[in-house]
């Protein structure tokens, strides 16, 4: 044998995607992100992804899931946590004894949140005060077009939707930045400290109302949402009014091979798994697909990750099937569809180019994240991975292993941890991107394309 033959017989060659897909496939990509494209300009927050999904759930014939119902092969159920998360199911024809194979995104991105007593005025300026959530580089936010989205509960019991800064005919929201002449200072500092979370406050309006008194931009911004939305003040005390870059996605580059958003951390991964599900007939296990909130801030409360919101669906799953939770998780599988680090040559040395995704080679399957010595990874068996790849090669999804950085670089972590503890093996693989809780964040056609085709091979394992 020669060494050629044994270097094809034996060593891995990853090749870009673009060599290994035909052109009918390239066209199921292209109408795939351009849906993909229209959910992210109607989902910013994980309230609207979480009312898309359950709006289009019911076109899909899905119905909400309640204590007794029936539960027969081809059913298809969902659960609406609150408004902030979602689970859906397709009942397969095997018994829930078997387990279920499970795919697990969230739809919260890093942004900013209206504080509780936010509206105030300085120098004849008014300003929102907000507190980011989620990881951010706090120096990105300022001098980006803002919008407003979220809901308030007003004091009379009705709840209104607010959306400000989307339509083309609305104004934008902005953060100030101090200007280069002046910033002989601000340019000594550390980047966290460029700006300060307390300076990334809000810019509402600058005209005051007509009459007497110190606080006239602040009445005349009240008057202007009171005539919208029927709010006073004290209704910010049962608001949730959420700070998020205005505008559409966009195609980058001169050949369109990417997809500039805001939250493709984890909304892209979201899609894909809503995708799969949706395009299900029915499937030998059930399909379980979960859209959880909170996960940039730990996973937790009523809509994360770690609340019982998910024992209680698949509970009432397993009761209806006279089967015992526990059994369930034991025989099920769980991708957990969270996105990566793609390579980026501009900060190479941040990275293992040997063990990195990239661009164009698929779905990024994950061993392990977590931060330095793996603290936080849920760190898939030998057997797990072997199930994924096996998994993705039967249905000839492209796809490509990765970890996050360079050991001692930083590190993150996803919902995987969450699903482990619960006696669900769990693997990690998602989207790779760059720019990641930037404002606006860069991801492949191609990958996004290859993540919902893998979501639909898990659910058919």
């Amino acid at each position: 044998m020669t060494n050629e033959e044994l270097r094809q017989s034996l060593l891995m060659e990853p090749k870009n995607g673009y060599s290994r897909i035909s052109e009918a496939q390239r066209a199921e990509m292209e109408s795939y992100c351009k849906d993909y494209m229209a959910f992210m300009d109607a989902c910013k927050t994980e309230r609207e992804a979480t009312a898309w999904a359950v709006a289009e759930a019911e076109k899909q014939g899905f119905k909400p899931l309640t204590a007794g119902a029936e539960v027969k092969p081809g059913d298809k159920y969902y659960l609406n946590n609150r408004g902030k998360s979602i689970i859906l199911a397709v009942i397969g024809t095997e018994s829930l004894a078997n387990g279920a194979n499970i795919c697990a995104a969230h739809v919260d991105s890093p942004r900013m949140d209206v504080k509780p007593n936010p509206l105030y005025e300085d120098s004849e300026i008014a300003y929102f005060k907000t507190h980011y959530y989620g990881g951010i580089k706090k120096y990105q936010w300022p001098t980006v077009p803002l919008a407003l989205h979220g809901v308030v509960c007003k004091k009379d019991g009705t709840t209104v939707t607010v959306t400000i800064g989307e339509d083309d005919n609305d104004p934008v929201l902005m953060v100030s930045d101090l200007l280069i002449h002046l910033a002989a200072d601000q340019m000594q500092k550390t980047a966290a400290k460029v700006i300060e979370g307390e300076q990334l406050n809000v810019i509402l309006g600058t005209e005051p109302i007509e009459g007497e008194g110190s606080d006239l931009v602040k009445l005349h911004i009240m008057k202007l949402l009171n005539e919208k939305y029927g709010m006073i003040e004290s209704d910010f005390l049962s608001a949730e009014l959420n700070v998020v870059p205005a505008g559409r996605c966009r195609e980058v580059g001169l050949d369109r091979s990417l997809i500039a958003a805001y939250g493709h951390d984890d909304r892209v991964c979201a899609y894909a798994e809503l995708a799969a599900l949706f395009a299900l007939d029915t499937p030998a296990k059930t399909a379980v697909c979960i859209l959880a909130d909170k996960e940039e801030i730990g996973s937790v409360g009523i809509s994360g990750m770690q609340s019982h919101a998910f024992e209680y669906f698949m509970e009432t799953l397993c009761d209806a099937q006279n089967v015992k939770l526990r059994e369930c998780f034991a025989n099920s599988f769980c991708l957990s569809a969270d996105v990566s680090n793609a390579f980026d040559p501009n900060f190479a040395e941040t990275c293992d180019r040997r063990n990195n995704s990239k661009l164009n080679y698929g779905v990024s399957i994950c061993k392990y994240t977590g931060s330095r010595g793996k603290g936080g990874a849920s760190d898939a068996s030998a057997e797990a991975m072997s199930h994924v790849r096996t998994t993705f090669d039967k249905a000839d999804v492209i796809w490509q292993i990765a970890t996050l950085g360079k050991v001692d670089q930083g590190g993150g972590g996803t919902v995987a941890a969450y699903m482990a503890n619960r006696n669900i093996v769990t693997v990690d693989a998602g989207v790779p991107v760059l720019s990641m809780h930037a404002p606006l964040e860069l991801v492949s056609k191609l990958d996004c394309y290859e993540t919902m085709l893998a979501c639909k091979a898990i659910y058919l394992a």
